[in-house]
């Protein structure tokens, strides 16, 4: 069942809510797509909600997994774009603009999973990232980067702030994700 839009974005929603940021280019079929189906799955098997953008791509592709395994779906979805939340999305939040939709993802976040993904992804984890590394984001928030597609940029960063690669972890696969979230207690 489908909630409706919730332009003011006071949800009920379960505590253990992790938001997964990924490319919307994705599709059926994608070795990335498959990935984050899996992740979704595996998050909502372990009791976690997951928030998203709510459209397709990986987006799609976690809800679905998630969805299907019996979990709750938060779409953010941002008004600007006439696009529809995807089918999985078992409650939306409308916001008003792009800053504000990341906000909400932030907000909602206890942990944050990124995939693979351009320059919007790319600004999702650099925000997540750089709160985290500025101490403006709880300690206990883990965020996982999975596969081995950041791994380039983390590597980089650590030229030039050694220190800032302690706050993300790289993982693998569906298993990991959920290891790491329980050993943090999110």
């Amino acid at each position: 069942m489908r909630g409706q839009p919730d332009v003011s974005g006071k949800i009920a929603m379960r505590e253990r809510t992790v938001s997964v940021f990924g490319t919307g280019r994705a599709r059926q079929g994608d070795h990335i797509y498959t990935l984050a189906y899996d992740v979704g799955k595996a998050l909502a098997l372990a009791g976690f909600t997951i928030a998203n953008g709510g459209y397709g791509g990986t987006m799609l592709a976690a809800a679905k997994g998630a969805a299907e395994a019996g979990g709750q779906v938060i779409g953010v979805t941002c008004s600007v774009w006439k696009s529809k939340a995807n089918q999985y999305v078992s409650t939306e939040i409308v916001t008003h603009c792009l800053d504000e939709r990341l906000d909400k993802l932030i907000e909602l976040g206890g942990a944050y999973v990124v995939f693979n993904g351009g320059t919007g992804t790319l600004l999702e984890l650099a925000k997540v990232w750089e709160l985290k590394n500025k101490g403006f984001l709880d300690a206990p928030k883990p965020i996982i980067l999975v596969g081995d597609f950041w791994q380039p940029l983390v590597g980089l960063l650590a030229l030039d702030d050694p220190d800032s690669s302690r706050h993300v972890q790289l993982v693998a696969d569906p298993e990991q994700v959920v290891e790491v979230l329980v050993q943090s207690a999110v």
